[in-house]
């Protein structure tokens, strides 16, 4: 059997792109998503377009007991994941703490940062077993930097880069792998979620400059997993030419 990636979050945007970019390379999939027909639709394409081999399974990372039975019962075989990306994760709303939703604020932690654990302590346990694997969460540049109105949001991924060195530690003994990648400003689905589906003010947010796409981020992955196995890339922080930092953007008027 191939190499095989496990990404999460792969029904669209950067998870979506990663699924290409491996498969491009000759991995076989485990794809999850909480959209089964747009898993369904991405997994034949895959198998028709590169001959990937491709495992879905659809359920929501916020549901510990979900996460748990679905990539348990994956057959044996499709258990000696080399890569794990670790790509579900969402924000939701922009409003200062003190007018904040507090659904807003449980979807937020309950997705970005336990459904990355629940994932990453099945799928660990299977790359100690298989004696090699890489883990590779995505960050976001809001992992390093505070906006405005982010609060919640860049709390959640600053969590997301404090576990990422953590498992760093944790997993040194078993020579597993462990890379962060935080992108910037990329333009998907992200700021539509994050504004309950108002594709207007999504849009808003890339006028003026060239926003980075998922394939870019994809790539960026795809670089850090292909190091030879003796290298681990830490940490990439990834973003378009015109962002220098998270409250640094140039907007051409």
């Amino acid at each position: 059997m191939a190499k095989i990636a496990l990404i999460t979050g792969a029904t669209s945007g950067i998870g979506e792109a990663c699924a290409h970019v491996f498969a491009r390379e000759r991995y076989d999939l485990v794809l999850t998503g909480r959209r089964l027909d747009r898993l369904e639709k991405l997994a034949a394409h895959l198998n028709s377009e590169y001959n990937a081999e491709v495992a879905i399974s659809s359920f929501d990372v916020r549901n510990r007991e979900e996460v748990i039975t679905n990539l348990e019962q994956l057959p044996p075989e499709w258990k000696k994941v080399d890569v794990l990306v670790n790509n579900a994760g969402l924000s939701r709303g922009l409003d200062p703490l003190q007018n904040g939703s507090y659904d807003d604020w449980e979807t937020m932690i309950d997705t970005n940062v336990k459904g990355l654990l629940y994932v990453s302590r099945v799928v660990s346990n299977w790359m100690i077993n298989n004696g090699a694997g890489h883990i590779i969460n995505i960050g976001s540049i809001a992992a390093k930097e505070v906006y405005a109105n982010g609060n919640v949001y860049c709390a959640t991924k600053f969590a997301v880069d404090a576990l990422n060195k953590g498992m760093r530690i944790d997993l040194l003994p078993y020579g597993i792998r462990v890379t962060a990648i935080h992108p910037g400003a990329v333009e998907t689905e992200f700021s539509e979620v994050r504004f309950n589906g108002d594709k207007e003010r999504a849009k808003k947010v890339y006028d003026g400059f060239e926003p980075l796409v998922a394939e870019d981020v994809a790539e960026t992955i795809w670089f850090a997993a292909s190091r030879p196995a003796h290298v681990n890339i830490n940490e990439l922080i990834i973003t378009p030419t015109a962002q220098a930092g998270v409250n640094n953007l140039f907007r051409k008027s």
